[in-house]
């Protein structure tokens, strides 16, 4: 994997941006994981939030973010992982959640895919279900998986509203309707992917192009969808500008406004530090 700090975009002097969902335990990155987040902060991303998918990635997450000052963990199993999600395991990732020195700032990415189904859908909806209930007693935020089920994630998001601690559609994929229902009807913020970059992403450019910006968040959901021009390789928190300069551009507004709204959204719903702001 190439990490060159040299390889990466140089953004404007003072530019800081949060990644707030990368996943930082996965194998893509195991060779020089220092080398990446050392990149990112070149690149202008300050902070990095790595994302739980599981059990056991939720204990990674934890310890990554126990080794490095700008990079937090969350906790949560993935709807591909749903039949994972018993009692017992829920249990586990609570308890990490409640250790401080954890690190944990949200409960996710949770959520239902039907686009391939790795777990029934009775299953998915179930794990669903019992996991907001589990973040809402943890006190925390969050993060929602939602892949070809806009209707019946937003269903059960209302069954189980409210969320005094918020929350944020991940990786988000779905129209400027759906977007405003749920900014206006949860509160939620929308998390733009590097798929903005796209030359045929018309619908989430229209998203990032109208949604208030005090409702959104960036991401790269790395090793996942690079933006261009790195589409097609390893995603990295170090690509997250190019995401940041798109919507300056389809907004018609400055990059640093882009930056500073989103990264004092990121603080608001995850409660990160200002002293962790500098690489």
């Amino acid at each position: 994997m190439e990490n060159n700090t040299s390889s990466l975009p140089r953004p404007e002097p003072g530019i800081s941006l949060v990644d707030t969902h990368c996943h930082l335990d996965m194998d893509a990155y195991a060779e020089d994981l220092e080398g990446v987040i050392d990149a990112a902060a070149v690149g202008g991303v300050r902070r990095i939030i790595t994302v739980g998918i599981d059990v056991d990635s939720s204990f990674a997450a934890s310890a990554i973010a126990g080794r490095f000052a700008n990079v937090w963990a969350t906790v949560g199993i993935h709807p591909h992982h749903a039949g994972e999600a018993g009692a017992e395991e829920i249990r586990r990732i609570a308890r990490l959640a409640e250790n401080r020195d954890a690190k944990v700032v949200a409960y996710g990415e949770i959520g239902l895919d039907f686009a391939r189904n790795y777990a029934p859908r009775e299953v998915q909806l179930k794990a669903f279900g019992t996991q907001l209930q589990a973040a809402r007693e943890l006190g925390l935020p969050v993060i929602i998986h939602d892949r070809d089920a806009h209707s019946e994630t937003l269903e059960v998001l209302k069954k189980n509203a409210p969320y005094p601690a918020g929350g944020v559609m991940h990786c988000f994929s779905g129209d400027i309707r759906l977007a405003r229902g749920v900014i206006d009807e949860l509160g939620f913020f929308i998390s733009i992917p590097g798929i903005v970059t796209f030359n045929k992403s018309d619908t989430l450019q229209q998203v990032a192009r109208d949604i208030p910006l005090d409702h959104m968040l960036l991401e790269t959901d790395g090793p996942f969808l690079a933006p261009v021009p790195y589409r097609g390789k390893i995603n990295q928190p170090g690509y997250l500008i190019h995401t940041a300069r798109k919507i300056a551009e389809l907004r018609g507004i400055p990059l640093d406004e882009v930056a500073r709204a989103t990264t004092r959204n990121a603080e608001k719903l995850f409660g990160l530090n200002q002293e962790s702001a500098s690489p």
